[in-house]
Order: C-alpha cells, then structure tokens, then sequence
C-alpha cells in the first residue's frame, strides 16, 4: 500500500517509507516534468525565433522554398493569433509542472511545504531550461531554428485551436475597451530605429560616414517641402519673352545655366523655359530667320511651396521637366526648383567651378555657413539645436527672426551657447554668417544681440 499525501499530511506514516508504486509514481512524474521542461524552451524560443526574423527575410526564404518556409511565413502572416498559440502552449505547460511538481513533492512533505518546494524548485528549472538557455540558443539561430518550429507550432495551434481561438478573441476586446493596441501588430522597426542602426554601423565602420549621411537624407526627403530646396526668387535668372535670342544666350552663358524661366511682363508670370541649346542651334543653324525667343519656349510646372519633394519628383520626371517655378498662395514667383536642386537633396551639395562649400568648418567648433543654407542641414553638420519648423527656413531667416530686424556685417547674436557672427551682407541680405559652439562667455568686438536661451 503506498503512501497517500492525506495520510503524509496527518502525520499518520513514516516519511522514510517508500513502497514500490510510490517509486513509480516518482519516476513517472519526473519524466513527465522533463518533457514538460522541453515544450517550455520549445515555445520560449520558438517566440524569440519567430518575431527576431525579418518580414524581409521570411519573404525571401519562401521564395528560396526553404524547407519550412511557407508554413513560417502562414504564421507570421497573423502574427497576433501566433503569439497566443505560444503563449496558450506556455503557460499551460508551467503550470501543469507546478501542479505535477505539488502532487510530487507532498509525498514527502507536508501540503504547505510541498506548494513552497514546487514552487522554487520549477521557478528555477523553468528561468535556467525553460527560458534562459533556449532563449539564448534561439537568439543565436535565429533563422535555423525558426524554419524547425514551424511545423511543431502549426501543430500546436490544431491541437490547441479551441483555446486559441478563445483567448484570440478576448484579447482583442480587451485591447478596444482598453483603447489600446497590440505591439506584435505594429512594426518592429521604427525610422528612428534604423537610422540609430545606421549610425551604429558608422562607428562599427560597417558602413563610410557619406553613405550615412544619404540614407539619412533619403529619410528627410519625403518630409522636405519645394520651398526648402528652392532657388529664391533673389537669386533667379530670368528673361523677358521679348529678348532677342541673342541676348537670351547671353544671358545664360554669364549666369552660367542651361536653362532659363521666361516672363510676360513681370517675373510673377512666368510662361515658361528656354534651353541654351535650342537658342545656339537656331540661332546659328536655323532656316527661319524670323524665329523669336517665344517660338522655342517650353512649357514648365507652377507647383505650390507647400508640394513635397517626394511627389514632386515623381511628377517632374513623369512630365520630363527639368525646372518648375515655386508660387505662393497668391500666385506670386516664390522661386525654382530644377531636378539637380532635388538631386543634391539626397547626394549633398553639387558644386560648380568656384562655387564655395555651403558649410565650411574653420576648426572643431566654428564654422562659416552661407546664408540660405536650410536650418535642418545647420543642425544636422553643426551639431547643433536651432528651432525648426517656424516661420523661417533658412539659416539668414534665423538670425533675421531674432534680431527683430535688419542686421549689418560684425553684428553677434547669441542663442544659448551658440554664437553667431554676421560676416557678409549684401544690401539687406545675410550672404555668410560664423557660427561658433562655444561653453563659456566670450567678449566679440562686433556688437552683442542677446536673444535668450535655448
């Protein structure tokens, strides 16, 4: 006759007496609890293995036809109803060797210490072979043993299917009334994510500070705006659709570019744009002699300063249009915008000739900047914090903003630690301003504008 846990608990046998069927029971039990602890690392890693691969990389092993690949891609492809299916398997199977380990220990022990030994000694079996050792392998194989568990899992969700189906959707009601979301339905890569992924790469040396720099401006891209990569309408070069052709060329060659905005009466009505190569080949090689500037015009976009980059990109290579003109919300020329302007926006600044750096550093922490310069690239190269986003865009405009007013050559402004100094100015515009970091109060002959801090 065996050893009953009542008969244990009243105090009514020998605790060293064990029978035969209590040592089958023994064995039993701890065979059970063993493969109980396999199912737990089973589904411990099988969830570290199945959310760390890459939607990318599921696609790409399904189209391999990796043994295991399409049933991998079935679950992820409902990635909520996966997590549950683990999650059911896990818990059922933890408590279940808590349980077995009770009924285990209260051959020996008393009920209470029984539950206090089950307890701990599966807590500890559980974090050491249920979870810490098959989390760490799984974080190691990720894609291997991905590809193995997936068919057990599939399987596992059939067995558990009625459970599954269940906690599926209480779940999800739970998330509407909480007006919450579940994060194994969002994505698991965030922009911010990849660009620190990007900049943790440049200081592995995996990839070369410029090609840092593109995928940074790829990403800023589709959040520019035609007003912050336009040429203004200050620095446009244009001509009247009465100029001869002759001083259309002219024109272009002293401005030094091949196209050129054409106006009917004022720069507020452009009608379209010349190409150099057209006035030269019909000026010179032409049959009709009473050709006029207006015979060779193209027609050009009128696109708001509002219209994103990314869009309009997309537009002017759709029309074939090399330039379009910028307006305002009145209709008025604000600027241009040609594709080398949306080019430079993702492989930085083209320069010609002598054309300066727009930012040229003088030492660690000074440097001149041009004046038309957007404040995003002034943070972005400088390091520094200047508001975005106002009622300014470039880096003139900021000093513009908080001075209140016209400012002259040697003029400094100070905004927190940053100093910057006024270098050229040409009538009222800001052509070059130093910008200094500096941490400590510094005396400048110029005279001192105090905005505030940061």
């Amino acid at each position: 006759m065996g050893v009953t846990p009542s008969a244990v608990a009243a105090g009514q046998v020998d605790l060293g007496v064990v029978t035969v069927s209590d040592a089958v029971f023994l064995a039993l039990g701890a065979v059970v609890i063993g493969l109980l602890i396999l199912l737990s690392g089973f589904f411990s890693s099988s969830e570290i293995a199945m959310f760390s691969l890459a939607n990318h990389r599921i696609e790409s092993l399904a189209e391999e036809e990796k043994a295991g690949a399409v049933t991998l891609k079935e679950l992820r492809d409902d990635p909520h109803r996966l997590l549950i299916t683990i999650l059911v398997g896990n818990n059922i199977v933890n408590i279940a060797m808590s349980s077995i380990a009770t009924g285990l220990f209260a051959v020996f022990l008393t009920q209470g210490q029984a539950v206090f030994a089950a307890t701990f000694g599966i807590t500890a079996l559980v974090l050491l072979f249920g979870e810490s050792a098959p989390k760490s392998y799984a974080v190691e194989n990720t894609e291997s043993w991905a590809l193995r568990v997936a068919g057990p899992l599939k399987l596992a969700e059939y067995v558990l299917l009625p459970l599954i189906v269940l906690f599926d959707y209480l779940t999800r009601i739970v998330n509407k009334v909480t007006g919450g979301r579940s994060a194994i339905e969002t994505s698991y890569v965030t922009r911010q994510e990849i660009r620190d992924i990007i900049e943790t790469g440049e200081r592995e040396g995996v990839i070369e500070e410029d090609e840092r720099e593109m995928v940074q401006r790829v990403f800023r891209f589709n959040n520019t705006i035609a007003k912050e990569v336009m040429t203004p309408r200050l620095d446009m070069t244009a001509v009247s659709k009465d100029t001869d052709i002759a001083e259309a060329i002219e024109t272009c060659i002293q401005s030094g570019h091949a196209r050129l905005p054409v106006y009917e009466g004022e720069l507020d009505n452009v009608v379209g744009v010349v190409h150099i190569r057209d006035l030269v080949r019909d000026l010179n090689y032409g049959e009709n002699e009473d050709l006029e500037l207006e015979d060779l015009i193209e027609p050009t976009l009128h696109v708001p300063e509002s219209k994103n980059v990314d869009d309009l990109l997309r537009e002017m290579r759709q029309n074939r249009m090399p330039l379009v003109i910028v307006i305002d919300e009145f209709g008025t020329t604000e600027g241009l915008l040609t594709m080398e302007d949306l080019t430079e926006e993702i492989v930085g600044e083209i320069l010609e000739g002598g054309e300066e750096e727009p930012v040229e550093f003088v030492d660690d922490d000074t440097a001149l900047v041009r004046g038309e310069v957007n404040i995003e690239e002034v943070n972005e190269q400088l390091g520094v914090d200047f508001p975005e986003g106002e009622e300014f865009e470039t880096l003139a405009g900021f000093i513009f903003n908080r001075a209140g007013r016209l400012v002259e050559e040697g003029e400094t402004i100070s905004y927190g630690d940053i100093e910057l100094r006024v270098e050229n100015v040409e009538n009222t515009r800001i052509m070059k301003a130093r910008v200094t970091n500096r941490s400590v109060e510094e005396t400048t002959n110029g005279e001192t504008v105090e905005i505030g801090d940061q």
